[in-house]
């Protein structure tokens, strides 16, 4: 963590909320933040999937902040470099997706952007870019007599994304190989077109955010900067944005929203006050209140953390609607109607399903024998009554007047059940 006192509005922002691990040159990059829109800055997102998760959550705010201070964000879509795959951080290679793939992928990630940042055509406004555009068109031996020659073999396989495979004795492709070169050569090409100066992320990409900052000097006598945040684990040491049940998405599609809000409510308590720092816009005075309650009173700031953070990501009034839903199911002993849903065939149901494997095909256990622990320690309701036997049939007979059952693990898990 730099010790550097900034001034600019921008980084002592984000320095006081947590954000900053690493900068290149923090004296000159405050200078330009204190110029207004004196900053234009990227963060690169590839396309591996649908979605983008809680894990990413940390850069993307980084970009609001930037924007709340009158800079200009860039998201860079990885079109091309989600063809090649990024190793940092991964002990063996992704699945190489195709063309089509890449573009659904690209296509559903960008809804999640909007309740973030602001696009449009003003000074400060969002761009959203596409790296295909620029390296789906590069005519590779020209591209590295012009590039590649930059850059060091040795250093190279200096850098953790090389070295943690090749210590694992893991393959890594000479395609993967090709991966921060590409990187850098983003960063020059939007400082082209975009006047970009900037590149935020993950300390996972020092590495290749620093080789971008050389190119830049090297080839054009560009003055770029890097700056990134810290890999973010919970107070238990659990990476964030995984739980037992899977990824947390950031899209509604992928995720219910009040599952989503649960994700947030069920925090640590250790992690109350650094999450309303990094991923709500509450001010500083009022999440120093919030993080000083004890026992109860520490759940209300939980609520407010869940329902501020939803609220960015999914909007106000889904955010208030998952609480309520929480308030009803938790309080009241209510269904309440976001809760998540799984949809059975009746004729299963008119059958019967044994309780292990329905809390199996709900979720709320990762195996068969984890559902039956589960049961054995009375952990497991149905319709807010035990369920005592881990072979109990549940059925049609246990659906509510609205064609429902409800399962809870705990007090805090519930799943809707309904015939289809």
């Amino acid at each position: 963590m730099t010790e550097y006192s900034y001034q600019s509005d921008f980084l002592q922002t984000l320095a006081r909320r947590g954000f900053i691990h690493q900068c290149t040159d923090a004296a000159a990059l405050d200078g330009k933040a204190m110029q207004p829109g004196g900053i234009v800055c990227y963060v690169g997102y590839d396309c591996t999937g649908p979605s983008l998760h809680v894990g990413h959550l940390l850069s993307i705010m980084m970009l609001r902040r930037l924007q709340q201070a009158g800079h200009k964000p860039i998201v860079l879509m990885g079109g091309g470099t989600t063809k090649v795959g990024d190793p940092s951080g991964k002990d063996e290679s992704r699945r190489l997706l195709t063309a089509d793939d890449i573009a659904a992928n690209m296509a559903s990630i960008k809804t999640a952007f909007s309740r973030f940042v602001t696009f449009g055509d003003g000074p400060s406004d969002a761009v959203m870019a596409n790296n295909a555009e620029w390296l789906d068109r590069l005519q590779y031996i020209d591209f590295l007599r012009d590039y590649g020659r930059h850059f060091s073999v040795n250093r190279m396989l200096s850098f953790d994304s090389v070295k943690l495979r090749l210590e694992r004795e893991q393959p890594l492709s000479f395609l993967e190989f090709n991966y921060m070169i590409l990187q850098a050569y983003d960063f020059v090409e939007l400082a082209r077109r975009y006047g970009c100066n900037l590149q935020m992320g993950g300390s996972d990409q020092w590495g290749n955010i620093v080789n971008g900052v050389e190119l830049g000097r090297r080839v054009h006598d560009l003055s770029l900067f890097g700056l990134t945040c810290p890999l973010l684990t919970t107070a238990a040491g659990h990476k964030m944005g995984k739980t037992a049940s899977g990824a947390v998405w950031l899209n509604d599609d992928m995720l219910p929203t009040y599952d989503y809000w649960q994700y947030w409510r069920n925090c640590e308590d250790a992690d109350v006050g650094r999450f309303l720092r990094l991923f709500t816009d509450l001010p500083d005075d009022e999440i120093a209140r919030l993080e000083k309650l004890q026992g109860a009173e520490l759940n209300e700031a939980k609520k407010i953390l869940a329902t501020e953070a939803t609220a960015l990501c999914r909007g106000r009034e889904a955010a208030e609607a998952a609480a309520e839903t929480a308030r009803k199911a938790f309080e009241e002993g209510s269904f309440g109607g976001a809760l998540p849903v799984i949809r059975i065939a009746r004729a299963r149901l008119d059958a019967g399903i044994e309780a292990f494997a329905l809390v199996l095909e709900a979720g709320l256990a990762k195996s068969g024998g984890e559902a039956r622990r589960h049961i054995r320690g009375n952990a497991v309701k149905l319709n807010d009554q035990p369920v005592k036997e881990e072979t109990q049939k549940i059925g049609s007979a246990d659906l509510g007047s609205d064609g429902r059952l409800r399962l809870s693990f705990g007090k805090k898990q519930h799943v809707l059940v309904e015939a289809e």
